[in-house]
């Protein structure tokens, strides 16, 4: 658990859930929508936390009648950390911040909702001013789970606040919709995670850059590939590959791009560093500037490619890039696919 001083970006969504806290027009209900490792829990819980927060009820009691304009919700509405509730909800066992389990990896059953939501928010909460339940992959209910949890938020208790957490808002009834606040999750600027990465979790600024510009705005993602070995091993052997792929003899071709059957799952990653490589060499042609390189530390490469490689033959490449994923999205031969993309790559950056 965090606060939301610790989130990186999201101050729209952050803004909004301190007003709603100072201004006490707190929702009962919310669907906080976006990607996967996108910062949806952690906003969820640190909502939570200011809510419950001891210190934070009382600096807020303490400003009962003051004009908004005095107000100051960015330290208001933040959890102290300190506090017997923000000790609980740290360790994650504050009695009124309410976590949905579900038995079955892929659905949330009626009976889920019946039994952790709607039979146990009619008990008012033990120690705090709100009770809270967070779903997390909401977009698991059944529609037998949906129609069920209508019915509480259609009339929730004064004290209830639910937060729906969904990689897919769409997937909900509309009468659940309508019912909740809606909050999308956008995509945090690659500078602020570029710096986060290096800042918080020592990244070096070569490997933060790559991290940031694949993470597409998502934090998590790019905190998840920062530390993961197989993303390093996928990305020292492109561009291994790339430096090399002008000189290797079209029989050779194939063997040389044999180890990417072990990448087969993350194939995608791959065509997006084979991507961001040669957006790179078409940046590095048109400015002759390292300074936005996203492969920054193969700089000398990428400026010698630069040279050998026509504004036509970049365009190529990447639809070349283009045209194999849609063939592996459609089942086409592995090998091959693999093959014609080196080739095309090799005859276009003589």
């Amino acid at each position: 658990m965090a606060g939301f001083h610790e989130i990186v970006g999201h101050e729209q969504l952050i803004a909004h859930l301190q007003s709603a806290i100072v201004m006490d027009k707190v929702s009962h209900a919310y669907i906080i929508n976006g990607p996967k490792d996108s910062g949806k829990m952690m906003l969820a819980e640190a909502f939570a936390m200011a809510l419950q927060c001891e210190t934070s009820i009382k600096n807020r009691e303490g400003l009962a009648g003051q004009p908004r304009e005095a107000l100051h919700p960015e330290t208001i509405a933040e959890p102290c950390m300190e506090c017997h509730s923000c000790k609980q909800s740290l360790n994650k066992n504050q009695p009124d911040i309410i976590y949905l389990s579900h038995e079955k990896p892929n659905t949330i059953s009626v009976a889920d909702i019946r039994e952790q939501i709607n039979h146990d928010i009619e008990i008012k909460p033990y120690s705090s001013k709100y009770k809270v339940y967070i779903v997390d992959e909401a977009e698991k209910m059944n529609q037998q789970a949906q129609n069920a949890l209508l019915k509480t938020i259609e009339e929730p208790p004064a004290y209830a606040v639910i937060l729906l957490l969904t990689t897919n808002a769409d997937a909900f009834l509309p009468t659940i919709r309508s019912r909740c606040v809606m909050l999308d999750v956008k995509p945090v600027n690659d500078e602020k995670i570029r710096e986060f990465l290096m800042k918080q979790r020592q990244i070096p600024d070569y490997k933060a850059e790559v991290c940031a510009a694949f993470a597409r705005g998502n934090v998590g993602r790019a905190m998840n590939l920062a530390s993961s070995e197989r993303f390093n091993e996928l990305k020292d052997f492109t561009t291994q590959l790339l430096r090399r792929l002008g000189d290797i003899p079209k029989y050779d071709l194939l063997q040389e791009i044999k180890p990417l059957n072990d990448f087969k799952d993350d194939i995608r990653e791959f065509f997006d560093l084979v991507l961001f490589w040669y957006r790179d060499v078409l940046l590095y042609k048109a400015a002759a500037t390292e300074e936005q390189l996203i492969f920054r530390e193969e700089a000398y490469e990428i400026r010698r490619q630069s040279e050998k490689c026509s504004y036509a033959g970049l365009q190529h490449i990447l639809d070349a890039i283009d045209t194999a994923d849609r063939r592996i999205r459609a089942n086409v031969n592995f090998d091959l696919t693999m093959e014609m993309l080196a080739l095309t790559i090799k005859e276009n950056i003589r």
